[in-house]
């Protein structure tokens, strides 16, 4: 079966369950069958809870972990994107053929905020069309306000929307959507996100340990969160056809259907990690669309 990459930090964070509370016991099961050893795992909680992400109670594998407030502002992947994209496969969000772009002028004594702020265009799905110019195809502008307020450089952001986008001679939505946003590298990441999913359907089928499941889950989540956090989501009227991602994320779907139903069936459900119903919530989502 295809190896996932897992870094400590990440299986710490997906194992969060609904009450914000990550039990040290399960965490270091899950990790030696992820090939993790007890010392990796004790220095990332070390670090997890020196820099404020948790707080700890008992040690070893009795401890019990808790999420602290800035860990809940950012702990999970943005479910809403994930929601989004689940929607484009469906055809549920058409494109209405809108650019929407982003212009920033913030001083060299700001360079600081300017560059947190040109680091969160890119991961909103924007694309640089020249210095201090990006464009997205998707309605980004409430999170770029945000961003922009949060770094206090809102007053020196533009705002424009437009359906009559040119580079040089191209004007072709398809063609600059292939120009602006590496769409091979984006597809190779759902390629090996489908791999995955494909072997852990097998995975999960098979009689299986709850900690085993679990680790499979946890692998999954990892590799989702890997093809999905670059994606800018372009709308599918952009993009080749079929689209791996469209094909990724309905392998993925199935995955955490038939691994939710072996945690009902096993009356696992408390102990189920937080960020695996998020991803449950929008995988019902989908498939109530499509019936």
């Amino acid at each position: 079966m295809k190896s996932v990459e897992v870094p400590t930090r990440t299986l710490v964070h997906a194992l969060i369950r609904a009450d914000g509370t990550v039990h040290a016991d399960e965490l270091y099961d899950v990790a030696a069958l992820l090939g993790m050893s007890d010392q990796q795992v004790r220095l990332t909680i070390k670090r997890l809870v020196t820099d404020g992400r948790f707080t700890q109670e008992g040690r070893g594998r009795k401890a019990l972990l808790r999420t602290t407030a800035d860990t809940e502002r950012t702990r999970a992947p943005d479910v809403e994107f994930v929601r989004h994209a689940f929607r484009q496969d469906a055809g549920l969000a058409p494109w209405d053929g809108v650019w929407h772009l982003v212009a920033f002028a913030v001083p060299e004594a700001r360079r600081t905020a300017r560059d947190a702020l040109r680091e969160q265009l890119g991961q909103l799905g924007g694309s640089p069309l020249q210095g201090g110019l990006y464009v997205c195809a998707n309605a980004w502008e409430p999170y770029v306000e945000d961003e922009a307020r949060r770094l206090g450089v809102l007053d020196g952001v533009t705002f424009v929307r437009t359906d009559n986008l040119r580079r040089g001679d191209e004007q072709d939505p398809v063609a600059l959507a292939r120009a602006l946003w590496p769409q091979q590298e984006i597809a190779a990441r759902y390629e090996r996100l489908a791999e995955v999913a494909r072997q852990r359907l097998d995975h999960f089928g098979a009689a299986r340990t709850p900690a085993e499941r679990l680790t499979a889950g946890v692998e999954l989540a990892a590799e989702f969160t890997r093809a999905m956090e670059p994606d800018p989501l372009l709308p599918p009227e952009l993009l080749p056809r079929p689209w791996a991602g469209a094909v990724a994320r309905e392998l993925t779907a199935r995955c955490w259907a038939l691994l939710e139903r072996q945690e009902t069936a096993d009356g696992n459900t408390e102990a189920r990690p937080r960020l695996f119903q998020l991803y449950d919530d929008v995988v019902r989502e989908a498939a109530g669309r499509a019936s």
